[in-house]
């Protein structure tokens, strides 16, 4: 006859259902927890903040810097973003931005239509934009952030950023490890037609009687547009601007690339140039006698071009670094001009490099063309053209 124990068996049942239980509510949060919950902050240029790359588009509808998913929400130029899944459809997010030295406290809200799926999100940034005009020097700041789905609290998450100078120009980022995106159109922020001291230099240009009058174009004879353009050349000299290659920046990384640019008001202040400043400081002048400028990039070197014409049919090209005390031997080595120069007067001397400039620059424009417009890496033809400033505005103090 079998014994049936039925205290054991009930403690055996109730065991059984105690795991079971146990197995249900673990799957149930592990279930719970692979979509959920966490966040993360991410940005596209590894951890840096360009505060001459925000403030270049921050009235215009430009999007130079593109995000590498392109099923991202809210607004891309805040250039600050996390990462988030949603629990369900509809899932409504609240991110809060705590304040930094750069920018205010802000609120933002979002509705993920799709359920479980991965979203980056850009909240709103109150950019500080006259703490980013003054920024000399890189330093870091601590970005804070807090993250609500559906009510329920997701926690805080805090990361470094490096925000640059406002002299470092953004040339380009690589996203997804491969990837080059070429932003060197940011060079165009720092060619500054509307500067105050500008009205100035023109000033000092005319008392020199070489031209009577700024025309732009409306001699049609392109002659008249060098005699403007050397007037503003020899102006410049007399500034006895002196060159200075300092264009390393101290930002390292894999990511992103950038050279450092003197603004109109450093140029004119430490009366110091290298190839890019001289050429951004030259194309605002010529902007603002509407001449319309070209800046060129070759590998380690910046020159910049003016068309002759309001069609834009020819172009001449300047070497800048002519401006400041150049040795013109290192330039024509077979010429030896400085020898020519002795007993010539300041005006003399300085028709004569500005035509040797053109020379010079003309000639590494033609030996350079099919790569300056190939598209490829280092190399650049930027118009700074009524499309360009619609897209990328000038940087002032």
């Amino acid at each position: 006859m079998i014994k049936i124990n039925f205290r054991q068996r009930k403690r055996e049942i109730v065991v059984a259902a105690i795991l079971l239980f146990l197995i249900v509510t673990t799957m149930s949060i592990v279930k719970c927890n692979s979509f959920s919950s966490d966040f993360e902050i991410v940005d596209e240029l590894g951890g840096n903040i360009f505060p001459s790359a925000i403030l270049s588009v921050a009235t215009t509808d430009a999007q130079v810097i593109e995000p590498a998913d392109s099923t991202y929400l809210g607004n891309p130029k805040s250039c600050i973003a996390i990462k988030v899944r949603s629990h369900s459809a509809y899932s409504r997010v609240r991110i809060e931005v705590a304040e930094t030295p750069f920018f205010a406290r802000s609120v933002s809200e979002f509705i993920l239509d799709k359920p479980r799926k991965e979203y980056t999100i850009f909240p709103d940034i109150i950019w500080n934009y006259e703490a980013l005009k003054n920024i000399s020097q890189a330093e870091p700041i601590s970005v804070a952030i807090t993250v609500e789905m559906n009510g329920k609290d997701l926690g805080q998450r805090v990361r470094t950023f490096s925000v640059r100078s406002i002299n470092e120009c953004l040339l380009g980022y690589v996203s997804n490890g491969t990837k080059f995106h070429d932003t060197s159109i940011f060079f165009a922020s720092y060619v500054n037609e509307d500067n105050p001291m500008i009205d100035q230099l023109l000033r000092e240009a005319l008392n020199t009687r070489i031209v009577n009058r700024f025309l732009g174009y409306q001699n049609p004879d392109s002659t008249a547009v060098d005699k403007q353009v050397y007037a503003l050349w020899n102006v410049l000299q007399k500034r006895k601007f002196r060159y200075s290659s300092v264009s390393n920046t101290s930002l390292s990384s894999n990511v992103v690339y950038s050279q450092r640019v003197r603004t109109f008001d450093d140029a004119l202040e430490s009366s110091q140039i290298n190839c890019v400043d001289g050429s951004v400081l030259f194309a605002s002048l010529l902007r603002a006698i509407n001449i319309d400028p070209i800046l060129v990039r070759t590998p380690g070197h910046m020159f910049v071009g003016y068309y002759t014409d309001s069609k834009h049919k020819k172009m001449h090209f300047l070497e800048t670094t002519m401006i400041g005390d150049a040795d013109m031997d290192d330039f024509f080595p077979d010429e030896r001009l400085d020898s020519t120069m002795v007993g010539k007067s300041q005006n003399e001397m300085s028709l004569i490099t500005f035509e040797k400039s053109k020379q010079y620059a003309d000639k590494k424009y033609r030996e350079n063309e099919k790569g300056i417009h190939s598209g490829k890496l280092n190399y650049m033809f930027l118009e700074i053209s009524k499309d360009v400033r619609r897209r990328i505005q000038p940087l002032g103090k």
